[in-house]
C-alpha cells in the first residue's frame, strides 16, 4: 500500500482513492524512514488527499559517531555548533521538488502541507502550515533526551 520498500530511495505514498485535491508531505526524524509515516497514514487518510513520506538519503552523522544516518550531518547540540549548510539546503530542495511536482500534478500550492518530526523543519520557501497566514503547532515532550528545551523555543521565535 506504501509505494516501495525500505531500501528504495523513493518516497512512501499513500495515494488519495480519487483525484488528489491535497497533498501532505510528512517528513521522517532521524533514524526513521517514510514508510513508517506512510503506513500510520494510511490508517486515516482522506479519498482526495494525497499523503507523501520521503525517505531521507542516508549520511555518516558527526553526532552519532559517524553511523550513517538519515537527512543531513548534525556536528554537537550546542548552540555554538556548526551546521551542515550544504546538507539543510540539499534537504530543503529535496522538499521543494516534491511540492513542485504535486502542483504539476495538479494540487493547488495552498493545499500542499508540509509536517514531519525532528530537524527537518526547514524550507527555502513558502510552504503551506508553516507561513504568516497559518498557525504552527510544535510539539515536544517536556523530558525529551535528544533535544534540549531551549532549541526548541529558540526554533518557535525563527518563524
Amino acid at each position: 500500500m506504501c509505494g516501495n520498500n525500505v531500501s528504495s530511495p523513493m518516497p512512501a505514498v499513500v495515494p488519495a482513492s480519487q483525484k488528489a485535491t491535497a497533498a501532505v508531505i510528512f517528513l521522517h526524524g532521524l533514524g526513521d524512514t517514510g514508510r513508517g509515516r506512510a503506513e500510520a497514514f494510511a490508517g486515516i487518510r482522506s479519498s482526495h488527499i494525497k499523503y507523501i513520506c520521503p525517505r531521507a538519503p542516508e549520511m555518516p552523522v558527526t553526532l552519532n559517531m559517524n553511523v550513517a544516518m538519515p537527512w543531513f550531518d548534525i556536528p554537537g547540540l550546542s548552540p555554538d555548533s556548526q551546521e551542515d549548510g550544504p546538507g539543510i539546503k540539499q534537504a530543503g530542495e529535496n522538499v521543494k521538488a516534491l511540492r513542485e511536482q504535486e502542483v504539476e500534478n495538479g494540487v493547488p500550492s495552498n493545499r500542499i502541507i508540509l509536517g514531519g518530526f525532528s530537524q527537518e523543519g526547514r524550507s527555502s520557501g513558502p510552504i503551506r502550515g508553516v507561513n504568516k497566514e497559518s498557525s504552527l503547532l510544535q510539539c515536544r515532550g517536556h523530558c525529551s533526551p535528544s533535544v534540549p528545551l531551549m532549541f526548541a523555543s529558540l526554533t518557535v521565535t525563527a518563524i
